[in-house]
């Protein structure tokens, strides 16, 4: 995942960057918009940290991101699985409940 697509979904990773750096309000991020520069200058300014230090956190911020990410669709890939064998196994159940004996 490049940085654009984070820019993209800024509005949905906000919450996640506000559990990530508690210093961070929901007004710095929404204003730092997903713009990389503006985070990592944001975070050198409220941590007090160097920008190599800053780059690194928002580097490693962006892997959670994409980690979640995976980890939902591989849930998601799953519940669907499960559904999926469930409503098979249910629909012969009811096939062959409808069925009548012979007499």
């Amino acid at each position: 995942m490049n940085w654009d697509r984070v820019e993209g979904q800024w509005k949905q990773r906000r919450g996640k960057a506000v559990q990530h750096w508690g210093k961070l309000m929901n007004d710095d991020l929404a204003a730092i918009a997903g713009k990389h520069e503006q985070l990592v200058g944001t975070l050198q300014e409220k941590y007090g940290i160097a920008k190599e230090e800053a780059k690194r956190q928002v580097d490693e911020f962006k892997k959670s991101i994409e980690q979640l990410k995976k980890s939902n669709a591989n849930l998601m890939r799953s519940q669907k699985s499960k559904k999926k064998k469930s409503n098979g196994i249910s629909v012969k159940a009811k096939t062959s409940s409808r069925r009548r004996q012979p007499s």
